[in-house]
Order: structure tokens, then sequence, then C-alpha cells
């Protein structure tokens, strides 16, 4: 006896979903993870840049630290599904001269 299908019944067999979703469940703990980690990466360079105004050139360096840390949470973000920003400027306190490095101001 054969089995056939119709073409109405186009579904993935159980073990395949399951399994389908288990790689969804990994793929987004993991962006949730590299999400978390970009976060701090910025804030503490946010908090290092804070901390120092003294020396014009240790602070441009500075600067450039925490604009390149703060560029890659905004992408991290927008590969989450978070396209707006303004939250997380205005939580973060991301100073003008870091968004500017950006080209977002």
């Amino acid at each position: 006896m054969t089995s056939s299908r119709l073409p109405g019944q186009l579904t993935l067999p159980v073990s395949l979903e399951i399994e389908g979703n288990a790689l969804e469940y990994d793929i987004l703990a993991e962006k949730a993870s590299a999400l978390g980690r970009a976060g701090e990466r910025a804030e503490r360079m946010l908090a290092r840049l804070k901390d120092h105004d003294a020396d014009p050139e240790m602070r441009a360096k500075l600067v450039r630290q925490a604009a390149k840390a703060v560029y890659a949470y905004f992408i991290q973000r927008e590969l989450c599904g978070f396209r707006r920003h303004d939250d997380i400027i205005r939580q973060y306190a991301i100073p003008r001269e870091v968004l500017v490095r950006l080209g977002a101001m």
C-alpha cells in the first residue's frame, strides 16, 4: 500500500520541526548573549570616556574607542530587531562627540 500526500499537506515531520525550533532557540540565545556583551562593552567604554577629560590626545582616543563600541552595540541591536536607538542614547547618556563619530547627528 502506498501513501500519498495532497499538495495542501506539505508539513515537516515532527522531528524536523523540533530540530528547527531548537536551532532557532540557539540562534536567539546567541543573539541575546552577544547583545548583552556589546552593551556591557559600550557601557564600559562610555564610563572610561566620562571619567577622563585631562589629556586631549587621550580623550580623542577614548572617543574613538567609545564610538566603536557604541557602533557595535547598535549593529547588534539591529540584528536583534531593534531599529531605534533613542532610548539607549538617553539611557547611556552617549555624548554628542561620540554620536558625531557615528554620523548620528
